[in-house]
């Protein structure tokens, strides 16, 4: 018999007032959300200056709106595409889950470029700023899916595998930590470097090919360790949907780091 570690049973919901949850699920977002908004502020402020702090306030109404409909609309086309197709209704169906991060990456870009567009901001610049700070969400997303015990790891004999509440009886490893750290911690320290040193902050698109880049890696690497999803399983040469679609992610940001220049002076 494979030996295991108990699992924290923590209450995904924090407070029950009547017909109003709390889940620790939405706390996570709000915090990545606050924590990442306040610390884009600061950056912004990095010489040379990308926005204004009101500019900052109002990004992150954009930001959440991208993470929001990219996500649940890259979930229903990489993940459940057949069953979406038979109940499109239930797309709109928000509060059953499924949101998927590349998805929710591309729904941010494709906010972060109008937005620029709209207010005449160097997009590159505004970019690598606003990547810098993702990693404070996915660390505090990935403990969120830790407490709801889903996502969990494969199969293993680690000594600190767990027995997931839904995964069955036999011990697991916890991916959702591994990828907190990965993703979360490891990516925000390798960013937070980065953009402090001048000469490559002065790279403009540097920093947010070293996030696309750095987080593919991560993924890819996380994925590993972490059950593929029940409906898809393991796909092309073995591989999962997370580490396919990290893929394209990986190379676009090798090559946003690699065609990354100064900005051309006034």
């Amino acid at each position: 018999m494979l030996l295991a570690l108990p699992f924290p049973a923590i209450d995904p919901v924090l407070i029950e007032i009547g017909p109003l949850a709390i889940r620790w699920y939405a706390l996570a977002y709000i915090a990545g959300i606050l924590l990442g908004w306040r610390l884009a502020r600061r950056l912004m402020a990095l010489p040379p200056v990308s926005a204004t702090a009101q500019q900052v306030d109002d990004f992150v109404t954009w930001a959440v709106l991208g993470v929001i409909l990219g996500g649940r609309l890259g979930y229903v086309l990489f993940y459940q595409p057949d069953h979406y197709l038979t109940a499109p209704w239930e797309a709109l169906y928000l509060w059953k889950g499924g949101m998927s991060f590349h998805g929710g990456a591309t729904g941010v870009i494709v906010a972060l470029v109008l937005f620029c567009r709209k207010y005449g901001l160097g997009i590159r610049r505004f970019g690598d700023r606003v990547t810098a700070v993702v990693p404070i969400g996915l660390f505090f997303g990935r403990l969120a899916n830790f407490i709801n015990g889903e996502l969990w790891g494969r199969v293993t004999d680690v000594p600190w595998a767990m027995v997931f509440p839904h995964g069955g009886p036999e011990p697991r490893h916890p991916s959702q930590l591994y990828q907190a750290a990965l993703e979360g911690l490891c990516l925000f320290v390798i960013l937070q470097l980065l953009i402090r040193v001048p000469a490559l902050r002065a790279r403009e698109g540097f920093v947010s090919g070293a996030f696309l880049a750095g987080y593919g890696v991560a993924r890819i690497i996380g994925e590993f360790f972490r059950q593929p999803d029940a409906q898809l399983g393991f796909l092309w040469g073995g591989a999962t949907m997370g580490q396919l679609l990290s893929i394209p992610m990986l190379l676009a940001g090798l090559a946003l780091m690699a065609l990354a220049r100064p900005a051309p002076r006034n």
